[in-house]
């Protein structure tokens, strides 16, 4: 095995672990934004051949009817993959794709109850230059209401809440809002969760529900913090301010790069002023959360402890999500040796998902077989 650093041009390098027949990617961390030509580096420094590996026929989200104004979505551009592709390829060998291994992995689901967990933005909706036109399309919104029907669903989002309802309006479906901190979950009150975060709630049909909200106290702050983010970026073109309730969201996507120093150090001293808080970073957002142990993965042990699946092995989890702070739940279910934790990206990445999927349109393929699968088995 041959371990080399390879030198990108822009100040980067990346250290990457070569093997005959086979390829390793290793910690590779790479902007957005240089990611097409350090690619075509990569690829031209360990003498690479193209190679297109995904033959297969996938259902493209593109021929869904979407929802009104959501024309401006960025939508993957096949020619932009070509430097890519033997790269992504190789990273496959890792994570392989869930479409192609979906027969493997329903074998293994015989006897158990297989239950969905979601990321909303970048896996049922594509990346949007505006957070406030994330729509999903008709048919996404179909296929998750078709597995919701099958299986127990939820949808983890750093969104609040009321916002991802807003988008899915899927009352099947669970919601855990601002990264898990504003759930809506199943009615089963656990005695090993305080119960002062914990209320018990109708929907308009009767039905019951919990809302569970372990970070209650922090509103008051969250609050001011807002104002004071508000008035502090005012002055700095493109930023967005999105409350999700538990946690705020700095959008910079149309923020120029000359400004983003500013922009940092605005939320950095407001940030001081609040130690009980801390940073994250995701994709061209900035993230401000309330620091207390708590985060998706720990939104995942809550739905399943809330659907009465702790003590049982007969039960399969799957997640699918784009986001870094989805990994705090990949890394539960690596740990618990349990199910499969997905994925969806359209470059190789460091993660803790065992399978992929490149982009929402494939997300949309696996849920339209993952109905279809449980429709079949039911029978």
């Amino acid at each position: 095995m041959n371990l080399r650093t390879l030198e990108l041009g822009n100040g980067e390098s990346v250290k990457s672990t070569a093997a005959v027949g086979n390829f390793k990617l290793t910690n590779v961390a790479i902007s957005d934004e240089t990611m097409r030509g350090n690619f075509a580096k990569l690829c031209r420094a360990m003498g690479f051949r193209r190679s297109m590996s995904n033959g297969q026929n996938i259902e493209s989200i593109s021929k869904a009817k979407h929802d009104k104004d959501s024309g401006d979505h960025t939508a993957t551009d096949p020619s932009d993959l070509d430097a890519s592709d033997t790269i992504y390829s190789a990273w496959l060998n890792e994570h392989p794709s869930a479409l192609r291994c979906f027969k493997g992995m329903m074998s293994t689901a015989k006897g158990k109850k297989i239950i969905v967990f979601l990321d909303y933005d970048g896996t049922l909706s594509p990346i949007v230059n505006d957070p406030d036109r994330a729509f999903m399309s008709d048919r996404m919104r179909s296929a998750v209401h078709e597995v919701a029907r099958r299986f127990p669903t939820a949808i983890i989002s750093g969104r609040s809440r009321d916002k991802v309802y807003e988008f899915v309006q899927l009352d099947e479906v669970y919601y855990a809002g601002s990264h898990g901190l504003d759930i809506r979950g199943p009615p089963l009150q656990l005695k090993s969760y305080d119960a002062k975060y914990q209320t018990r709630a109708l929907d308009k049909k009767g039905n019951e529900f919990t809302i569970f909200q372990p970070a209650q106290e922090f509103l008051p702050a969250i609050q001011q913090m807002l104002k004071e983010f508000e008035k502090k970026t005012s002055e700095i073109q493109g930023v967005v301010i999105e409350d999700n309730r538990f946690s705020i969201s700095v959008h910079y996507r149309h923020v120029q790069e000359k400004d983003y120093g500013i922009l940092q150090e605005a939320v950095h001293s407001v940030l001081a002023k609040y130690p009980c808080f801390h940073l994250t970073k995701g994709l061209k957002v900035l993230e401000i959360r309330p620091s207390i142990k708590w985060n998706k993965g720990h939104a995942l042990e809550y739905l399943l402890d809330t659907l009465g699946f702790t003590s049982s092995s007969n039960f399969l989890p799957v997640y699918i999500g784009d986001d870094q702070t989805d990994e705090d739940a990949f890394k539960v279910l690596q740990s618990k040796g349990l199910g499969f934790p997905i994925i969806v990206s359209s470059i190789p990445r460091h993660t803790m998902a065992s399978h992929s999927l490149h982009d929402p349109s494939e997300v949309l393929s696996f849920l339209i077989r993952l109905a279809r699968w449980g429709e079949n088995s039911s029978n």
